[in-house]
């Protein structure tokens, strides 16, 4: 397993990842000949929509070999909307390339990755990609990792040249010009000694790297204050060491297109992420006890592995499964988390969309596995004989929804079916019926996101949809806080239900959610604490303002009285039910819309329009960057204000703006 490296490749929309992904398949053999995103024929972006678009809208799979290691690559979309991709595949990779474009360096979705792999403890490794655009600074880019994201970049492979200047790169630790040879499309690359103005740069460069690494190592330091240079092993050991206690990074640039600094990005990916080995041990509980339990990356241990991904495959189901610990090799196994046994039909290797069939699944594997019926993404699969439940993954909310129908009547019964299916794919999509209305709503995380589910409705299950005006997901929360107190008594046949309860609900801080807590703590019987808590849970699914669902609210139980000879749950759930809606009604309800992050691009001279533009949609300007003839600009925007702003934008900067969006946050309604 030591070599073995799970990565993925992450970035911003339109900062090469496909491009840079595609050029690892040709250089590790693995395909003989470069697929182009432009031309609709990258082979990770397999899907028609993918293809047609430009743009990765999935998460694929694939595994090559270099220099005797195997690498398990996952590419992932830049897009906010599909950031349930990025979600799940960090969940389960060692480590992670943060792809950046030289002219822009560090972009809001960037930081979204970051603060993911923060959270998920995923060392990384950036390139700085499209090095000879107009406006690409390399400095600038590293400037903007240790600014914005708060980390310690360390370059190791830094451009020579800049735009169309950028001819070769530098390897800083063992002090060779690196170049790519255009006839075989970059799969030469060759070294040599570096020469005239390119011997100063070396040196600022070396000189550089050591001040920066002479903070982790004492060795270090001492060669920095002597002015030598050390053995470039012992750097690799050193930036290997710091990178995996997620304390550097490792920067490297290049140019994906022009073909130029792939190879050293697979070197880093060798050198300095993760195996499995590297990786603290998995954490879990007993499903049955709740005692923790480790399960060490090693074939010996009991199985365990997560489920990352459902995929719909010509009428059957894949699900993803990154393998911790254990080997399977047929057979059954268990479901921890559904309390299931499940049977899988086939091991597969994927590549693309692509599938190999394998034998067995190994501790460090990242496989599909067919013929499951009960998982979906998120839940752990074991040893019946050794049950563990791991941690799932948690998901951002749905932000936008809109109306469907099918275009056939028939189709009802199907139209169900059919978003039954999409939503255990994605958890970022949910559907629901309307009961007032009786109209078919489904929610994402933004426009195109809806539109790319509706076209696969048509494409892959032969369902055309008419859709409605997008329609914004409000929430509820409180401003202030009270008390209240409901009683349910009623006869039903022979016996009396009958409960009281007491309730104080505060407002929350944003974005905790929700908390319950009785008071006293434990002197409830269990089973009417429970239905006290589902009454209360019951009851922030439906506000008091609109129907929408409460958050951020504090709920304490301060009193609960019952019958103790014959305790009713049904009278405890719907006293505790009102109880939290009449305090809810005395505590200053407010209504909460989705916030978003906006940051667009736009020549200096239309600057001044979208500002006031902005400034007209209720938005907040952030702060602006200038940079070869462009602005960027981020603010913050209510989602309901942005609809069809697409358009408006164009038509204020003659086509040439361009905007990116990301949520943000939920806030109180104004205006």
């Amino acid at each position: 397993m030591k070599d073995i490296r799970n990565f993925g490749i992450f970035a911003h929309i339109d900062a090469g990842k496909t491009t840079l992904s595609e050029r690892i398949l040709y250089y590790t053999g693995r395909t003989h000949k470069i697929g182009e995103v432009h031309d609709g024929q990258a082979v990770m972006d397999w899907m028609r929509q993918e293809q047609e678009r430009g743009i990765t809208i999935t998460a694929a799979t694939t595994r090559v070999e270099w220099k005797g290691h195997r690498l398990n690559l996952i590419d992932t979309p830049g897009h906010v909307d599909f950031t349930v991709e990025v979600e799940r595949s960090l969940r389960v990779l060692d480590g992670a390339v943060i792809v950046l474009e030289a002219v822009s360096g560090v972009q809001p979705q960037t930081e979204t990755i970051w603060r993911q792999a923060d959270r998920y403890r995923v060392p990384r490794i950036v390139f700085v990609n499209k090095m000879d655009r107009v406006g690409a600074d390399f400095g600038r880019s590293v400037d903007s990792v240790r600014e914005r994201l708060g980390a310690v970049p360390v370059p190791v492979v830094t451009p020579l040249g800049a735009e169309a200047r950028f001819r070769a790169c530098l390897d800083l630790l063992r002090g060779e010009v690196l170049e790519w040879d255009d006839a075989d499309r970059g799969a030469t690359m060759t070294r040599r000694a570096p020469e005239g103005d390119e011997v100063a740069e070396l040196e600022t460069r070396r000189e550089a790297l050591l001040e920066a690494l002479a903070d982790f190592d004492d060795a270090v330091a001492e060669a920095f204050l002597e002015g030598t240079w050390p053995d470039p092993n012992e750097l690799r050991k050193v930036l290997r060491r710091e990178t995996l206690a997620g304390r550097i990074v490792p920067v490297l640039a290049g140019s994906a297109l022009r073909n130029k600094g792939v190879q050293p990005v697979l070197d880093a990916v060798v050198d300095y992420l993760p195996s499995p080995l590297d990786v603290p041990p998995i954490h879990g509980v007993h499903p049955d006890t709740g005692a923790e339990e480790v399960r060490r990356a090693s074939e010996k241990e009991p199985f365990a592995a997560l489920a990352f991904k459902i995929q719909q495959d010509v009428g059957r189901k894949l699900t993803y499964v990154r393998v911790y610990s254990g080997v399977f090799r047929g057979g059954r196994l268990y479901n921890a988390t559904r309390r299931k046994v499940e049977k899988p039909a086939a091991v597969l290797r994927l590549h693309a969309d692509k599938k190999e069939r394998e034998v067995e699944a190994r501790a460090g594997d990242i496989i599909a596995l067919t013929g499951l019926k009960w998982t979906v993404t998120g839940d752990t699969l074991c040893d019946q004989d050794h049950p563990l439940l791991l941690e799932t993954i948690a998901f951002a909310p749905p932000v936008i929804s809109v109306a469907v129908e099918p275009e056939r009547s028939q189709d009802e019964a199907k139209l169900l079916e059919v978003l039954e299916r999409l939503e255990e794919e994605d958890p970022t999509f949910h559907h629901e019926v309307n009961e007032e209305t009786g109209q078919t709503l489904i929610s994402g995380m933004g426009e195109l996101h809806l539109e790319v589910l509706v076209r696969r409705m048509k494409d892959d299950y032969n369902l055309p949809v008419q859709v409605g005006r997008p329609q914004v997901v409000y929430k509820e929360t409180v401003e202030g806080g009270a008390e209240a107190e409901a009683t349910f008594d009623r006869t039903l046949g022979d016996k009396r239900h009958w409960a009281t309860v007491r309730v104080r609900v505060a407002a929350a801080d944003r974005g905790v959610g929700n908390r319950v807590t009785l008071a006293p703590a434990g002197e409830l019987p269990e089973a009417v604490a429970q239905a006290v808590e589902q009454g209360i849970r019951e009851a922030w699914l439906s506000g008091e303002l609109g129907g929408y669902p409460v958050e951020d609210v504090d709920v304490e139980v301060l009193s609960v009285g019952f019958d103790p000879e014959n305790p009713s749950e049904m009278a405890c759930k719907v006293a505790a039910n009102q109880a939290f809606r009449e305090a809810c009604r005395s505590a200053g309800p407010v209504q909460l819309e989705p916030i978003m992050r906006v940051q667009i691009q736009v020549p200096d001279e239309n600057v001044g329009d979208v500002i006031g533009d902005i400034n007209a949609r209720r938005g907040e300007v952030r702060g602006m960057s200038t940079g070869a003839g462009i602005t960027e600009v981020e603010a913050l925007v209510p989602l309901r204000r942005m609809f069809g702003y697409s358009t408006d934008l164009r038509s204020k900067t003659q086509g040439r703006g361009t905007f990116q969006m990301l949520f943000e946050r939920y806030d109180r309604v104004t205006g």
